[in-house]
């Protein structure tokens, strides 16, 4: 009996899915905008995530029907979105106009202070000894066990060293395993091609801007979620704002 009803549950989901499709058709279009860039935009059906990207002379096809949105999406065009209608399904000239992002620096001026850094602003003390990961488990177990009185009983000091300063480091610790396992998150979901390619950032800045990203904490929880289509739209965006930085730091 519970093979039959799930076989029924099957037989309902797969033509439920079925006729959703079937309802969907090739919408062909092209965008136009004052660049002859035009390839490699995204666009995207916001009912069904289906993505494709533009072709060198703009023109794209994605399936659609009536009432679906698409998305239009690029570093170097501002975010279009089109309700779908059903004249843009039988239009030979669906055209979608994209307008370029202009980005207009205002004038910054560099000046190197030489007296200020970590240690003379506070952050850092001065002579601080760095660890590596081994050493500072190391020197935890060491503090504590040199601590463990007769009987096995740990004096008050190394219990308040524990709630204090130690809390702290584990806790920054915690905050650099965060980021290294977003890291490893965005490096497998895009190759090394996409950063440089798609998103031009030079090959020598592509892991400095992956720490630029995963310092955004909007960015690391989409990044969390797996969807790869709202983390690639945000990760366009945060390219553009990143290439500003490094424009700005080589002039």
């Amino acid at each position: 009996m519970i093979n039959k009803v799930l076989c029924i549950l099957v037989v309902v989901l797969s033509h439920t899915a079925w006729s959703q499709d079937e309802d969907r058709a090739a919408v062909n279009g092209k965008i136009v905008s004052n660049t002859n860039d035009l390839e490699g935009v995204y666009v995207v059906n916001a009912q069904t995530e289906v993505m494709v990207t533009t072709a060198a002379d703009g023109s794209f096809s994605i399936m659609a029907k009536p009432g679906d949105t698409l998305v239009f999406s690029s570093i170097q065009f501002k975010e279009n979105r089109v309700l779908l209608t059903n004249e843009n399904f039988t239009d030979l000239n669906f055209i979608v106009k994209l307008s370029l992002v202009m980005h207009q620096l205002q004038e910054v001026i560099v000046r190197r202070y030489d007296n200020i850094n970590a240690v003379s602003l506070g952050i850092v003390p001065s002579n601080q000894k760095t660890y590596t990961e081994a050493e500072r488990k190391l020197r935890t177990a060491t503090d504590l066990d040199a601590h463990v009185g007769l009987g096995g009983s740990i004096s008050l000091d190394p219990i308040l060293n524990v709630f204090s300063g130690r809390s702290a480091m584990l806790k920054k610790e915690v905050a650099v395993e965060k980021k290294e396992f977003f890291m490893k998150l965005l490096e497998n979901m895009f190759s090394l091609d996409h950063f440089v390619n798609r998103l031009k950032i030079p090959s020598e800045y592509v892991k400095g801007f992956e720490y630029y990203a995963v310092e955004n904490d909007r960015f690391t929880v989409i990044l969390n979620s797996k969807n790869k289509t709202s983390t690639e739209f945000l990760l366009a965006e945060l390219a553009v704002k990143y290439k500003e930085i490094l424009a700005n730091e080589n002039k």
